[in-house]
């Protein structure tokens, strides 16, 4: 599909309860797409990938610094040796 139909289904929440409620929680990737589909959107993983890179590219410089430092610590607290 598009990032504009992705754009469109998180645009939705701000307008409906139910929605914004089934998004408070962390969904992993497939759930995410199940929901979407639930409420008519054909999303996949590669729209959700380039709403990711995106939001990298469109960041600051000190936003992605901070993304990647969390995502160091978690690889630290995963890998030990």
């Amino acid at each position: 599909m598009s990032l504009d139909q992705l754009d469109r289904f998180l645009a939705l929440r701000a307008s409906n309860a139910v929605l914004a409620e089934q998004l408070a929680s962390p969904l992993d990737l497939h759930d995410f797409l199940d929901l979407a589909r639930e409420w008519g959107y054909n999303l996949t993983e590669s729209d959700v990938l380039d709403a990711q890179q995106r939001a990298m590219e469109q960041g600051s410089a000190s936003a992605l610094q901070r993304a990647q430092a969390s995502d160091s610590r978690r690889l630290r607290n995963f890998i030990h040796g």
